[in-house]
């Protein structure tokens, strides 16, 4: 301020105009310091260029972090501004001195608003300043993707193929489905009674709003309001409870792996009994909501595997009941120290033992024919089983003799005999026909088809025809 003024009443002893004030100061200030620059202020010229030197120094820093460009360059240019308002100072003094006026004496002519003017005047010039310096930092910052864009994709002489090789990568996830399912639900801290108690509440009182807002009543706009956010928060609070709760069901899952079902899919089904227990939790009871969710954990699962688990569907009441056989079987062996007997098993499941020998054949599981066996796994199961349908080679060089034979003893016979004969029994074709058949293909009737076989089959039962095919009986 006291330079203001000094520069001030220099410019008016000058005899300049005084509505051209700011710009009389910073003329006069230089003209004064061109004028005495050799004798007077020469130190102070050279700390002005040092200071001017020093300043744009400190705006590389700024440029490589754009968020303190501010704060990187005002204290420079504040700076910078002191020591000009220190030159002024200077130089005015020595220029009142000269004409004998003391620096003292000056301010009592001054307006006080007309400085206040000059100092904004001189902030709003540092803010442009700054906003231009911005500016050209955008710019370059705008022309660094332009030549990104220029740049040319070079592909490796190794690659098969012209596309280049993408790898889409997402932090901390890993090859197995299960682990990164735990790791996840592993985040969600655990919950206490109070807790579970306080989020019960809120989704009960949830439950009620929504079950308000369905039956279509005129609420003010204010209560409704209240009421979406009664909605919203018991939404919320059964997420919470059920993220919560997820380990509840990894753990119950574990139990049932190895039984038809892969480990996810039991977790899955386990999920959907855990939002059941959410949805019917009494919270009145005092009991924790974890010893309430087991029951419906449980029971989520087991009726899953009866509907999945097997190739043929066995309904969920006899899979009980199989289980329960099961059970009793294995405590028994334990007890008995063998396999126990239908009839023991009868007596402890209250049932026949014909109704145990069913159940447990309900309870066999297919096995695949294709399953392989030992330890290369070079066969498989169904190669160890016989079928029964094959004809043993031994017997189909018996077959073949005995049609050799019969074409032997049919020669004896007339062609009509013969041909009764043969579609009778199906000889030719595997296939029998009927007396009416036969009749129609001989142009006759039934009784008279029947009267042939008669006669034919008497001729063939005689010892001379009927010896050669006596051995083939055995």
């Amino acid at each position: 301020m006291l330079a203001t003024r000094t520069a001030r009443k220099a410019q008016e002893d000058s005899g300049e105009e005084p509505t051209k004030k700011t710009s009389a100061r910073k003329s006069g200030a230089k003209k004064t310091a061109a004028s005495k620059k050799a004798a007077e202020a020469g130190a102070t010229e050279s700390t002005k260029s040092g200071t001017a030197k020093r300043a744009p120094a400190k705006k590389a820093p700024a440029k490589k972090a754009p968020a303190k460009k501010a704060a990187a360059k005002k204290p420079a240019t504040k700076k910078a501004k002191a020591q000009d308002e220190d030159l002024d100072e200077n130089e005015a003094q020595k220029a009142d001195t000269s004409e004998g006026v003391e620096p003292d004496e000056v301010g009592d002519g001054v307006d006080m608003g007309e400085a206040a003017e000059v100092e904004e005047q001189a902030e709003a010039d540092l803010e442009r300043d700054l906003a231009e310096l911005k500016d050209e930092d955008g710019d370059s910052e705008e022309a660094k993707p332009a030549a990104k864009q220029g740049e040319v994709l070079v592909l490796s002489d190794d690659d098969d193929t012209d596309e280049p090789v993408q790898t889409v990568t997402v932090a901390g996830a890993t090859a197995d489905p299960v682990k990164d399912y735990l790791k996840q639900i592993g985040k969600v801290p655990l919950l206490n009674a109070e807790q579970e108690v306080v989020l019960a509440k809120r989704i009960e009182a949830g439950l009620f709003a929504e079950e308000k807002l369905a039956a279509d009543a005129d609420y003010a706009d204010d209560e409704e309001y209240e009421l979406e956010q009664l909605v919203v928060i018991g939404r919320r609070a059964k997420n919470h409870l059920l993220e919560a709760n997820l380990r509840l069901v990894v753990s119950l899952a574990k139990r049932y792996t190895g039984r038809g079902m892969l480990f996810l899919d039991l977790i899955q089904e386990g999920n959907l009994g855990l939002i059941r227990a959410v949805e019917k939790f009494d919270y009145k009871k005092g009991y924790k909501f974890s010893t309430y969710a087991t029951w419906w954990i449980r029971q989520a699962i087991t009726r899953a595997m009866a509907d999945q688990a097997r190739t043929i569907r066995i309904p969920v009441h006899m899979v009980e009941v199989i289980n329960k056989l099961a059970r009793v079987q294995r405590q028994m062996l334990q007890d008995l120290g063998r396999e126990p007997t239908p009839e023991e098993l009868a007596l402890e499941l209250d049932m026949t033992p014909e109704k145990v020998v069913e159940v447990q054949k309900y309870g066999r599981e297919p096995i695949s024919l294709h399953t392989p066996l030992g330890e290369d796994g070079d066969s498989e199961f169904g190669d160890l089983i016989e079928d029964s349908e094959a004809i043993v080679p031994s017997d189909a060089v018996s077959f073949t003799l005995l049609q050799e034979q019969l074409d032997q003893v049919l020669i004896t016979l007339s062609e009509r005999e013969a041909g009764v004969v043969r579609m009778r029994f199906g000889l030719t074709d595997g296939q029998p026909k009927t007396l009416d058949e036969i009749g129609k293909v001989y142009g006759v009737t039934r009784e008279r088809i029947r009267q042939i076989e008669s006669k034919t089959m008497s001729k063939l039962r005689h010892p001379s025809r009927s010896q050669v095919l006596r051995d083939y009986l055995e």
